[in-house]
């Protein structure tokens, strides 16, 4: 077994095995190291039991197709974007009387539903659409667009980017651009209030803008948000549910296929650094491993403050670094049922007003489980002929840092653990009479566990909340937007950095470019 290598890739979750492929498709000798058993990282359908196989973190999710082109990858049973309507699920958002908000992917059959709460609101949605699907392909755009290292080392190449993106935005037509500038800053609920009046609607969009982040619809940048989250669904509703295992699943065969080694169980312990250079990495077993550059997948905390070190950095730089908001407040709760939980196909959400999701995010301000959350359920077959089905429910607010209660030690976080599954459960059971006696197993994944087992600093999904001042040339911190560390052949590809958040892959693809 070799010792060095020309690219070392740490952590094999989604970002980290795209940078791979594209470094073993070049020819290059890269090494993606993984501390857990399996690779994936957050994006994983790993079993908890016989039968009870589920999307742990992330609810499915599909990659950018130019990275699905240029890998050739074979993804299962994808159901893209780019995939026709009616292959894709619809949102549905629950409401009292049962009398449920269902937004189809088809938008004619979206505004027969809307119809029955506002008929203006019906008349306006397929300009909604149109306006959100313009500004997640902007945004996409941006995503895939180098960001300089404002204000400083500012590069002809990389202001040639902004010249493109700036072209971009000014082909979407005056109307547009603006909206879509406007957008960005807006909360979720002034801009859902710009085109629709019932609250129904309203709601149910602004829950897709709050979804994995510690805002509540009445923050700034929820706009910015709802339609980052708009473009990684592919619209409101998830894609691929109980299929996110297959992405990663597929980039580490690409990987191997083009030469490229994955060693699993070979958590990373230190990058080694030498007056500002990296050499390499120490495994925890004491392993040394050498290479000409290091990549991390890891979150900018990790990555800088653990495997790096403070004494290794300028002091400013840490400073910086120690201050990035990751926040996180979502704890996810999977059912191993049988058939007759009710529960409808597609992503079904429990967000009856705004103020009850601005609400329910005020506990998660004062440290506190929101005893009435915002909740959104998916469900899917564990296998064609069974007649068992797995449903996972996203539970938002639990918040990291608890002020009355811990996620820790074990005995003391059964309590909370506790907690938040019977919430869920019981909040769900008023809509689904039969989902309680049709439970055969459950698995609560807490904050803590989402930074323990899957690596996620303080439970945060994207590595660092989707902010404002956490955005474009200020992700992860401003100054370090474009993938560099101050520690040269030490880069950053994981969804801390600028086009990352979700699964599209992009913050691993755009490494690539500032390695050539």
């Amino acid at each position: 077994m070799s010792n060095a290598y020309d690219v070392i890739v740490i952590g094999g979750g989604h970002n980290g095995l795209v940078a791979a492929a594209y470094l073993a498709k070049a020819k290059k000798n890269v090494l993606v190291l993984e501390r857990r058993p399996i690779v994936g990282g957050s994006v994983v359908t790993e079993s908890f039991g016989d039968g009870f196989d589920v999307d742990s973190v992330w609810t499915g999710g599909t990659l950018r197709p130019d990275i699905i082109r240029d890998l050739k990858l074979e993804l299962p049973a994808s159901t893209a974007p780019t995939a026709p309507l009616s292959a894709r699920s619809p949102f549905i958002s629950l409401q009292s009387d049962g009398n449920h908000l269902v937004l189809d992917a088809d938008p004619v059959k979206a505004a027969e539903s809307i119809k029955r709460f506002s008929e203006k609101d019906a008349g306006r949605w397929g300009e909604f659409v149109r306006f959100m699907d313009k500004a997640a392909n902007v945004l996409d755009i941006t995503y895939a667009t180098l960001m300089p290292r404002l204000p400083r080392n500012f590069s002809l190449e990389e202001g040639y980017g902004l010249l493109e993106l700036g072209l971009d935005l000014r082909l979407m037509g005056r109307r547009d651009m603006l909206n879509f500038i406007r957008a960005l800053p807006m909360t979720a609920q002034e801009l859902v209030e710009e085109y629709f009046e019932s609250e129904q609607l309203k709601a149910a969009l602004a829950s897709v803008a709050i979804h994995g982040s510690t805002l509540g619809p009445m923050s700034a940048g929820t706009g910015y948000t709802l339609i980052h989250n708009w473009l990684n669904r592919g619209g409101p509703a998830h894609v691929n549910v109980g299929r996110a295992g297959g992405i990663t699943q597929a980039l580490a065969e690409a990987v191997k296929a083009c030469g490229g080694e994955i060693r699993v169980e070979a958590e990373v312990a230190s990058i080694q650094v030498d007056m500002y250079k990296c050499k390499g990495v120490v495994l925890a077993n004491g392993e040394e491993i050498f290479a000409d550059t290091v990549i991390s997948a890891a979150d900018p905390k990790q990555t800088f403050l653990s495997l790096v070190g403070p004494m290794n950095l300028p002091p400013e730089f840490v400073w910086k670094t120690q201050s990035i908001k990751m926040r996180g407040s979502v704890a996810k709760i999977h059912l191993l049922t049988d058939e007759g939980h009710g529960i409808p196909d597609g992503t079904v959400a429990l967000a009856p007003s705004i103020k009850y999701l601005e609400k329910a995010y005020d506990a998660a301000k004062y440290g506190e489980i929101s005893k009435q959350p915002y909740l959104e359920v998916t469900s899917v077959p564990v296998r064609e002929s069974a007649k068992e089905s797995v449903v996972s429910i996203h539970f938002q607010f639990a918040p990291y840092a608890l002020k009355h209660g811990t996620w820790t030690p074990r005995q003391a976080a059964a309590v909370e653990r506790e907690t938040v599954e019977r919430l869920a459960i019981d909040i769900l059971a008023d809509h689904f009479v039969n989902l309680k006696s049709s439970i055969v197993n459950s698995r609560t994944i807490t904050p803590h566990d989402l930074e323990t087992i899957y690596g996620l600093t303080e439970g945060d999904l994207n590595h660092g909340q989707l902010m404002l001042d956490q955005f474009l040339f200020m992700r992860p911190i401003p100054g370090w937007s474009n993938h560099k560390t101050p520690i040269d052949n030490l880069y950053l590809c994981g969804s801390g950095v600028h086009g990352g958040g979700g699964v599209s892959g992009a913050a691993g693809r755009n490494v690539i470019k500032v390695l050539k």
